[in-house]
């Protein structure tokens, strides 16, 4: 069987929820190197989940020099991620980097052009896009069982929910606030669903609204309106060059009960789709409408809810599945590049009052 050595970079939050306990998941995996600025972050999780001859380091140029690693996790805030990512790839691992992509669009294409150089894979981490509802979505949308998808909205509302920890209210550190950090989600199952790729223009507006407020209620505790330098919410409207539109809406902390995120809402001309409860599929069969509810849950049977595998291990073993058959990953990079595209446009849209074009 083969085994690929993994290395981590950024030991924080990311990794810990997601990446570290996903990779252990996968029998294929072995994590032998840690990096971590902050070194006791790394020596916990080598502690947790590194094996008797793994290493820890607070450099990641240190590490990639010392390291025979196959592949490289990169789990550090965006302003590093297209940096880190291009070393790893010249130093012959195959990347996956957390979303999004990279903080600017000329970033993404440099990390694609050196991926290509050198060989090697690269992919970004959407791990929505193997959530069951998600898989089964883009199956019916591959069909073609709702037709021309000429419309659609991508949503990632949260009423009051801003991360308060890390960098994550640093526009420096970050390029932007719930846009790039959960729209990004909705933006990429969207277009996935879609299959379409070739934006044309966006129109969008940030706004730094509630970030004002003192003593906020807040999931994670008020945040402090100084540190708070990105939008607490964003809105972009997406033409194709078919013809087709997206709707984008992202926040942090707004005003309103619809709450939902990381979801898609579909229209086509032979049916619709959305998320906002499970799965619905609508349309009209023989002259009158339907609604399809989709049953998602594993079990079906009383007490017993089944077995289901988590969409990030799903994300990682099909990762560690396409490096090891050399098949693509399901992530490709190309694709994330088009988020970045179009989140970069909203960003920009909304600094100059104009329509952006491609």
């Amino acid at each position: 069987m083969t085994v690929l050595k993994v290395g981590i970079i950024g030991c924080g939050g990311i990794a810990r929820g997601k990446h570290f306990p996903s990779l252990a998941q996968v029998k294929e995996v072995e994590m032998v190197a840690f990096c971590d600025i902050v070194v006791e972050r790394a020596e916990e999780a080598q502690e947790q989940y590194g094996t008797a001859d793994s290493q820890v380091f607070s450099d990641y140029k240190e590490m990639l020099a010392a390291m025979d690693l196959d592949v490289v996790h990169v789990c550090t805030p965006n302003v590093s991620h297209a940096e880190i990512s291009i070393a790893a790839l010249e130093a012959g691992n195959h990347v996956m980097c957390e979303k999004p992509m990279a903080k600017t669009t000329a970033e993404a294409r440099e990390m694609i052009e050196v991926a290509k150089r050198t060989g090697k894979k690269l992919t970004i981490g959407y791990q929505n896009r193997f959530a069951t509802e998600s898989r089964y979505l883009q199956e019916v949308c591959a069909a073609g069982e709702l037709g021309e998808i000429y419309s659609a909205k991508a949503h990632a509302i949260r009423r009051r929910a801003v991360p308060t920890w890390g960098v994550f209210l640093d526009e420096e550190a970050q390029g932007g606030g719930p846009l790039i950090d959960i729209g990004t989600h909705a933006l990429d199952l969207t277009l996935w669903m879609m299959d379409n790729y070739k934006p044309k223009y966006v129109v969008g507006k940030t706004y730094h609204e509630l970030a004002k407020t003192e003593n906020a209620a807040n999931a994670w505790g008020p945040w402090d309106p100084a540190e708070f330098t990105v939008e607490d919410s964003a809105f972009g409207f997406v033409v194709m060059e078919n013809g087709a539109t997206i709707y984008l809406e992202a926040s942090w902390a707004l005003n309103s009960l619809d709450v939902k995120e990381s979801k898609t809402t579909l229209f086509g001309t032979k049916g619709g789709a959305d998320m906002n409860d499970g799965l619905t599929i609508n349309g009209e069969d023989r002259g009158l409408l339907y609604e399809k509810k989709i049953e998602l849950e594993t079990g079906g049977v009383a007490f017993y809810d089944g077995s289901g595998i988590s969409k990030e291990v799903l994300e990682a073993q099909s990762w560690v599945d396409a490096i090891i058959n050399d098949t693509e990953p399901v992530v490709k990079p190309e694709q994330a590049l088009v988020v970045t595209e179009i989140l970069e446009a909203i960003y920009e849209s909304s600094k100059t009052n104009a329509p952006v074009f491609f």
